[in-house]
């Protein structure tokens, strides 16, 4: 679970806006993949969703059950504000300690954020929370980082080796529609609950 400096370390991010990884909108490859949802009705969960322009995004296609988590209270009264009236829920909470049932988690940048200790217990949290056939579709980095993170980064063989026994495995592919900071560096998933 998160602990409370993990989540001083975000709400003082938040605060500071030192949020160098928000790329003032949705990324390329989240858009593709979210305009291939046909069930306009799924309830999606966006963890760690930072300023979620995914959501954004989803509202705007027709979605009608989206779910923000982030535990931090000053993004979350942001986005309270930006969402207020809209089919979007927003918690300001730990993922590790919701609850719920999604048909999607769409990741875009909270895997890379946890610790890497904490990555089987992301892989069975999704597990609780994905609806039977429940997927995970987003983007991980496929490359290792020099510095300490976060970002933390992995490779294809370790992504398998964590996801497989829990998840389908749709996809897990070099992405070639990155956002321009992140070309070359990041994977496409898609993953569907067994």
């Amino acid at each position: 679970m998160e602990s409370d400096n993990n989540r001083n370390f975000w709400e003082q991010r938040w605060k500071d806006a030192n949020t160098g990884w928000d790329l003032n909108g949705v990324s390329p490859p989240i858009k593709a993949y979210i305009d291939t949802i046909k069930n306009k009705n799924i309830t999606i969960l966006i963890p760690g969703c930072g300023n979620a322009y995914e959501a954004e995004y989803l509202l705007n296609n027709g979605f009608t059950n989206v779910t923000l988590i982030d535990i931090s209270p000053t993004l979350v009264n942001k986005l309270k504000k930006k969402f207020e009236g809209k089919p979007v829920q927003v918690v300001n909470g730990d993922f590790f300690r919701q609850s719920g049932k999604y048909d999607l988690i769409l990741e875009q940048t909270f895997f890379c954020a946890i610790d890497p200790s904490m990555r089987r217990e992301y892989v069975s949290k999704c597990c609780e929370l994905l609806n039977p056939h429940g997927k995970i579709g987003g983007l991980l980095f496929g490359v290792n980082f020099d510095k300490e993170g976060p970002p933390y980064g992995g490779v294809i063989a370790d992504y398998e080796k964590l996801f497989a026994p829990a998840f389908n495995l749709l996809k897990l592919e070099p992405c070639r529609n990155s956002a321009q900071p992140r070309q070359g560096n990041e994977l496409f998933i898609e993953f569907e609950k067994k």
